[in-house]
């Protein structure tokens, strides 16, 4: 076999696997929707989304089934929007159709997750690890202002003097969820609670939104001085 059949040889396999890989182009005829995961919404705030259809004819038309949370509806053009009054997790399916004939429609499910506008909570719970209180928080910030944000970490011991354990002072952007918090301090014997005071403000607004965590019981320091 001569060197120039080989390299035919070759060149068409290569092509006849491209060809089996390659895929067709989308029909822009054909309705669908961005399976898009909904950004998380604040209580007490103002939320809105567009669901966005890819295809098809317009004009759509919308519907939904299942929850929503009181405050929030949907509106004939695809648009989730309203103040939501209550923290939760709400599952729903969205329906769009198209004006083509016939129909085409298309559904997906979504959830809305609707939070504090500034959470706070035990990412590791506060523990003693030898003469040592320490842990982490979680925070995250569900509005759609950025957080002049400070935590101060107490530890109080059994006749009110306070030990402080932890401190952070920095931007806290818009959206920005779970980020941790590392706190920790070595301290004398003794038994403490621990209090964990968070304070986002939004200077332009003078808004100052607050959240606050408690151990459920003293922690014991049983070593050191």
């Amino acid at each position: 076999m001569t060197l120039l059949i080989r390299l035919l040889i070759l060149l068409g396999m290569a092509a006849s696997a491209w060809g089996q890989g390659a895929q067709a182009p989308t029909d822009p005829s054909k309705l669908d929707l961005d399976a898009t995961a909904l950004p998380t919404a604040a209580v007490r705030h103002a939320y809105k989304f567009q669901f966005q259809p890819r295809g098809g004819t317009p004009p759509f038309q919308w519907k939904f089934s299942g929850d929503l949370p009181t405050g929030m509806q949907l509106s004939d053009d695809g648009i989730l929007s309203g103040v939501p009054e209550s923290v939760g997790e709400w599952h729903f399916t969205i329906q769009v159709s198209d004006s083509s004939r016939p129909a085409q429609t298309v559904s997906r499910e979504s959830t809305l997750h609707v939070m504090e506008p500034l959470m706070l909570q035990w990412k590791d719970y506060a523990a003693v690890n030898g003469d040592r209180i320490g842990g982490r928080l979680e925070v995250s910030n569900s509005t759609g202002d950025d957080f002049d944000f400070t935590v101060v970490v107490l530890a109080v011991n059994e006749i009110g003097k306070a030990f402080a354990i932890g401190y952070q002072h920095f931007p806290l952007k818009s959206g920005a969820e779970s980020l941790e918090i590392p706190f920790g301090e070595t301290l004398p014997q003794g038994k403490y609670v621990v209090h964990v005071d968070a304070v986002g403000e939004v200077p332009a607004r003078h808004a100052i939104y607050r959240a606050r965590l408690q151990t459920k019981e003293a922690l014991s320091v049983t070593v050191g001085p």
